[in-house]
């Protein structure tokens, strides 16, 4: 494990020799490590089976190097890393590949400024302390011991199925650049994804659950949340092709945001057209019940840091207040491309997050969300919501979401895949058939008919996500499905 010290004193050092480069006008030195622990579970009823795989890792460290470059053509921007080098020499390697990356960029104003508030909302978190083998395989059975144990309470044996992961990623970075900036943090988060199956009855459920600490990570929780959904499932039904009102649970509400709306409303898009948000700010463009904010400083937030990867300090950025445009996501590049005399958009999600999570060296800033939080002004118990929307369909998991003509026309298409019901007379009468189901509809659409929000919150992160979404239930009048015939 590398320790935060050799990480600063990399940036340091780095620094002042890039610095020191007469064809250098400003100049950014970042280094990270990082640890991904994933155990795989996949327990089978009727095939001799392990039960927990044992546990993989991936882990990488080296640094990064961002530079703008005088040249005869004007200024020009490149970015250039180095893996699994963390002395001066790694340094000077990155920023030869960062000079010949370099590229004219007539938008690029400078890199942020030395931060002046001092106050740390995000407690420094020590995980120096290896974690050992035997206690990550114990959170795997317990996992799959708590989906047994659902399925044995309802006598059942035989055609089962439960698959999954348990991921702990662990991660330390400095960062500092040519305006006096520098910052250094420490972040851990653990997730586990659970899916239960019953074969001959053609029935699955989903469980799942976030934190940043292994001691206050309950691994049952998801083991059997996922057999009881499936246990549920047990004879589905099919519906026919119309408009319903839906309440989409916390799993399908993530996953609308995730795979879409976060990006409409992060900055780089609407500077690329590639949004529905585009000269919209300030509009109503939600319901009026519907808050919208991103908080990566969240005390206690699974995706909380102490820091971006661009050396500025986390705290909350609103994007919608009570259906009204009031910000976007940014990073420091964007915000100081497209703010102006009347606006500024504060840069507080700039971050190097590699697929799934991790501070990646590798890659230059993006924009990404943290603790994402969907709230109502109004808010309603589950039950209330059902007997709201009277009659219709609850949907509680989506796959393959993506928008069909472009994020910019906010028209998208995915499959109702499981954990699904049917409501009639303000009641759940019987399951939805998995992947019977498709939902064809517009985003902004769905934002401005929302008819209700739950007061419970479930912290939800999706496969290979960055963001950790903070997802009620969400009832929502007119979404359009299509039934797909049998196969």
């Amino acid at each position: 494990m590398i320790d935060l010290d050799s990480l600063r004193r990399v940036v340091t050092e780095g620094l002042e020799f890039v610095k020191s480069q007469n064809d250098v006008e400003d100049a950014e030195v970042f280094a990270s490590w990082y640890d991904n622990i994933t155990v795989r579970l996949n327990y089978t009823s009727d095939i001799p089976c392990n039960g927990v795989q044992e546990p993989k890792n991936i882990l990488g460290y080296g640094v990064g190097v961002f530079a703008s470059f005088k040249t005869d053509e004007g200024l020009k921007t490149g970015y250039g890393s180095e893996t699994a080098d963390l002395s001066l020499d790694g340094v000077k390697s990155a920023l030869v590949k960062a000079r010949a990356n370099a590229v004219l960029d007539p938008d690029y104003k400078s890199l942020p400024d030395k931060c002046t508030d001092t106050e740390l909302k995000v407690p420094e978190i020590d995980f120096e302390k290896e974690i050992a083998e035997d206690q990550i395989i114990s959170l795997g059975w317990k996992t799959v011991e708590s989906a047994v144990r659902e399925f044995r309470k309802k006598n059942l044996s035989k055609s089962l199925i439960v698959g999954g992961d348990i991921n702990i990623l662990l991660e330390k970075m400095a960062v500092g650049n040519s305006n006096g900036l520098l910052a250094s943090d420490t972040s851990r988060f653990i997730s586990s994804a659970v899916t239960a199956m019953i074969e001959n009855e053609n029935s699955k459920g989903t469980g799942w659950n976030v934190g940043n600490s292994i001691a206050d990570f309950d691994p049952e929780i998801a083991g059997g949340m996922a057999a009881k959904s499936a246990i549920n499932s047990i004879g589905g039904k099919r519906i026919e092709s119309g408009k319903y009102n839906v309440i989409f649970g916390p799993h399908a509400v993530a996953m609308l945001f995730s795979e879409m709306i976060i990006s409409a409303l992060s900055l780089n898009s609407i500077d690329k057209g590639n949004s529905p948000y585009v000269k919209k700010y300030g509009q109503i463009v939600a319901s009026k019940n519907l808050n919208i904010y991103d908080d990566g400083a969240m005390l206690g937030g699974p995706a909380s840091k102490r820091f971006t990867c661009e050396g500025i300090l986390t705290a909350r950025t609103s994007l919608i207040e009570k259906g009204r445009l009031v910000g976007f996501l940014t990073n420091s590049y964007y915000s100081k491309k497209l703010q102006s005399n009347i606006i500024e958009f504060p840069a507080r999600n700039g971050f190097k997050f590699g697929r799934g999570g991790g501070r990646e060296y590798k890659r230059p800033n993006s924009i990404y969300a943290t603790n994402f939080m969907i709230e109502g002004n109004k808010e309603t118990d589950s039950s209330e919501l059902i007997s709201k929307i009277k009659n219709g369909i609850y949907i509680g998991r989506l796959w393959y979401l993506y928008p069909v003509y472009g994020l910019a026309k906010a028209d998208y298409t995915g499959t109702v895949i499981g954990d699904s019901y049917i409501i009639e007379d303000g009641e759940i009468v019987c399951p939805l058939k998995p992947n019977t189901v498709r939902i064809t509809d517009n985003f902004v659409k769905l934002l401005n008919d929302v008819i209700g929000i739950s007061k419970v919150k479930k912290a939800t992160q999706l496969w290979d996500a960055e963001e950790v979404i903070h997802a009620p239930e969400i009832a929502v009048k007119g979404i359009k499905l299509n039934s797909i015939a049998d196969i």
